[in-house]
């Protein structure tokens, strides 16, 4: 069957006002409760062909964004992925960037960190991670688990080796300003940047924890460690809330996306990117008349 023309205008249409819901860029505003887990937007059960179908345009659509991103050589993109264990990161990721030529993508996977890291202030081990122009970089976990997991567990930052004085009961806020700061100088040294933060339901990652003991395809997967999170799980969704409301800005927007259903969850994820490309005006580089004498030489040679 014959592959349907993209029809690039239109889903470039699509997804600024289907990304625009879940956009959160002006942070006082925000509550976590206002976002429903379980949301799909105007789709169904029943629609999930048609949202398959489109992933797949958005997906095409994408690559044709990434292609001229590269190829301009002025722009990065920073797309920044937080969520509780389970919420579907990596999947997202891998069916989104699908179509993208890896050479100009790049992934990292921020674990905890290490001797070195520790050494560093908490930026540092993102900062030197950072795309290169014309590239998309991914954070899967970010900076962000230091006003997250170390908030949580505020225990690890004596692993940070800080002086004392400087953990107060203020270290949250301040270190949310930093991220900003941060996020403001890269924003205006030409990267952009887009933050997920994939909004799982208590119950759907009980599910999802489950499968991973029930399939042994899944059981590689499944970690002690996550359960035992779950005990917090309050204190993440207002860790999280916080984390949003002040750092969602217009240079660096969050989008709290649903991710009860993850067919949906990677469209709003691919619409948002889509979305954040189409706003940077990218362009292939115009030929100059050297280059045009030079491919005509070329041309001469060959048909020679």
């Amino acid at each position: 069957m014959a592959e349907r023309p993209l029809n690039l205008k239109r889903i470039l249409k699509e997804s600024r006002r289907l990304a625009a819901r879940y956009r959160v860029f002006r942070g006082s505003s925000f509550r976590l409760k206002h976002v429903d887990p379980a949301d799909t937007a105007e789709f169904t059960d029943e629609d999930k062909p048609r949202a398959k179908e489109a992933l797949a345009r958005g997906v095409q659509a994408l690559a044709h964004l990434q292609e001229k991103l590269y190829a301009q050589d002025s722009w990065a993109l920073l797309v920044v992925f937080q969520a509780m264990d389970a919420a579907g990161k990596d999947g997202a990721i891998k069916h989104v960037m699908s179509g993208v030529n890896p050479e100009g993508c790049q992934v990292y996977s921020f674990k905890a960190p290490s001797t070195e890291e520790l050494d560093h202030d908490f930026l540092w081990r993102c900062a030197k991670a950072l795309p290169e122009r014309g590239r998309i970089g991914i954070f899967n976990r970010s900076y962000y688990e230091e006003v997250l997991v170390v908030r949580v567990h505020p225990e690890l930052l004596q692993r940070q080796k800080l002086p004392r004085d400087l953990i107060t009961k203020r270290i949250w806020k301040e270190r949310c300003q930093d991220i900003r700061a941060f996020e403001r100088h890269i924003a205006r040294s030409g990267v952009a940047i887009v933050k997920f933060f994939l909004h799982l339901s208590k119950k759907e990652q009980k599910k999802r924890f489950l499968e991973r003991l029930d399939l042994p395809e899944k059981n590689w997967k499944f970690s002690e460690a996550d359960v035992r999170e779950r005990e917090y799980w309050n204190d993440y969704m207002n860790a999280y809330e916080d984390a949003i409301r002040r750092t969602a800005t217009r240079y660096a927007p969050w989008y709290v996306v649903p991710a009860d259903n993850k067919w949906f969850t990677r469209i709003i994820v691919a619409t948002a990117i889509i979305d954040t490309l189409a706003a940077l005006d990218l362009q292939f580089p115009k030929v100059t008349g050297e280059k045009k004498r030079e491919l005509a030489r070329a041309r001469r040679s060959l048909l020679a």
